[in-house]
């Protein structure tokens, strides 16, 4: 799972002094298209003050509710160590003097802000709530910084601080902050924000947004540093807009397609009922089969027979509705299976999902089982072909889809049969999606491999997409990856193009 969410507010409060005469404390840059981090040391001159500091932080609020909405039903779990969330700022150069050689720094905020209104960013003269002394004004209710441009830090709990450093979690202690060092003042910044939008998730943290700084001594030594732009949510590219991502390893691989002798395999039963996924339910009671080691699974041909446990299927701590595996191997070297799978190189069974005393059966289906694949050296280079089998032209913005893909080797046998018959997906453990700007050619989400890992069920391979990870009114094309044999093979899908409106 990899999703964009975008700042819901952000702006940038400074205490700049303005033609030597003033300190712009109370102005608001809210609606301004940059976010401006600067230091400046003795740039100016204010009163007796020949050596004045001035400086400006950033404020970020991401709303986290689709987050907890995803946790809450099971898409993602926060706790795992599969969660990633990574805050992400765009540079923008636009001529500008550049700083190089500092290191920024992002805390948690302790109270809300309001974005305002401001965007002069030259004279500074907007005046609106949040700023350097003000956070926020509530039913006419000034809420200031408890010190002046948010600066009093201190541990989650605390009363009357700024900015959370840090906390202690389930009797552990966890670093809020996260810090990256510019080397050439032109890079992005992407910091790791995973302990915060997990604890925020959880309600352990209130969700007041990020404040982001010079980090410790940058912010207090006798050197300027000006300035460092990134674009802010009012940017015109909305590509370049703050951007708060989700990554997540959900995949799940389905072997029923390409299970193979002597190597463990995994085998998964869906329950729908009406075409929402259900708990299975069983007995007079209509009992619902859940948990671990709550039915079984049979695997048999003629005098072969073999039974496995199968649980449901959980994802971290929660468990997926409807949604059971099992997972085993079945050797080829078994005296009823030798002679069968060496001559016909694959054996059909019978394959039964049921009750511990197999008087329920829930599934029956079958199963072909082939041997793994023997010969000689051959270093010919596969062709593989992928095509997307039920993309649109057009998405809504808020669409949440399944991508069906379908990928054959091009340079695979096909025997011909006059009969219809149905081309089956080839099915790989280790295949990727990328979303890549028909335009510009730009990546907008790279192979992210835990993240972007595509899953594969009994009708081919196929991810779960959130169409509001891309900025509207532009056109885009998903290209594949698949590592196989140590090698990456990257796959183009031409006539994948769609538009999000």
């Amino acid at each position: 799972m990899y999703r964009i969410l975008s700042a819901s507010k952000d702006t940038y409060i400074t205490n700049k002094i303005i033609s030597n005469k003033f300190r712009a404390t109370d102005a608001n840059v809210g609606q301004a298209g940059t976010l401006d981090l600067f230091k400046l040391y003795a740039e100016s001159v204010t009163g007796s003050n020949s050596t004045p500091y001035e400086d400006s932080r950033i404020l970020l609020y991401f709303n986290l509710s689709d987050v907890a909405t995803m946790h809450n039903n099971g898409i993602i779990d926060v706790g795992s160590n599969t969660f990633k969330a990574y805050l992400k700022l765009h540079d923008v150069y636009g001529g500008q003097t550049t700083p190089n050689n500092f290191k920024i720094i992002a805390f948690p905020l302790s109270k809300s802000f309001d974005e305002g209104i401001g965007f002069d960013i030259v004279n500074f003269s907007d005046l609106d709530a949040t700023n350097y002394i003000t956070a926020s004004i509530l039913n006419n209710t000034v809420d200031l910084w408890n010190t002046p441009g948010a600066k009093k830090s201190g541990s989650l709990g605390e009363e009357n601080i700024d900015v959370i450093v840090s906390g202690t979690l389930s009797g552990q202690s966890v670093n809020f902050s996260s810090e990256q060092f510019f080397a050439s003042g032109e890079e992005d910044l992407k910091l790791d924000v995973t302990n915060f939008v997990s604890a925020s998730v959880k309600n352990l943290i209130d969700n007041h947004g990020f404040l982001i700084g010079f980090s410790g001594s940058y912010e207090t030594n006798n050197k300027t540093y000006f300035v460092k732009r990134f674009a802010s949510k009012d940017a015109a590219n909305q590509s370049l807009r703050p951007s708060l991502t989700i990554e997540y390893e959900d995949s799940i691989i389905d072997n029923h397609q390409n299970f193979e002798f002597d190597t463990t395999g995994s085998l998964y039963l869906n329950n729908f009922n009406r075409g929402i996924l259900t708990n299975i339910v069983s007995g007079s009671a209509a009992s619902e089969i859940a948990g671990n080691n709550c039915l079984f699974l049979k695997i048999e041909s003629g005098s072969f027979k073999k039974i496995f446990t199968g649980s449901q299927v959980k994802r971290g701590e929660n468990s997926l509705t409807g949604i059971y595996s099992a997972s085993f191997a079945i050797s080829s070297f078994d005296s009823l299976l030798y002679n069968a799978a060496l001559q016909t190189g694959s054996i059909t069974f019978n394959e039964v999902w049921t009750n511990d005393n197999e008087t329920v059966t829930y599934l029956s289906s079958s199963l072909k089982i082939n041997k793994n694949e023997k010969s000689g050296i051959n270093f010919r280079e596969k062709r593989y072909l992928a095509s997307i089998l039920n993309l649109k032209s057009k998405y809504n913005i808020n669409e949440f889809t399944r991508i069906r893909v379908f990928i054959q080797n091009s340079d695979r046998e096909i025997t011909y049969v006059k009969k219809p018959f149905e081309l089956k997906s080839e099915i790989f453990s280790n295949m990727f999606y990328r979303v890549r700007d028909v335009n510009s050619g730009k990546i907008i989400i790279p192979f992210i491999e835990s993240s972007t890992k595509l899953s594969s069920d009994n009708l081919g391979m196929y991810f779960d997409f959130y169409m509001s990870s891309l900025p509207q009114g532009r056109s885009y094309t998903f290209d594949f990856k698949i590592k196989i044999d140590n090698f990456d093979i990257v796959i183009k899908d031409i006539a994948s193009n769609f538009l999000i409106e």
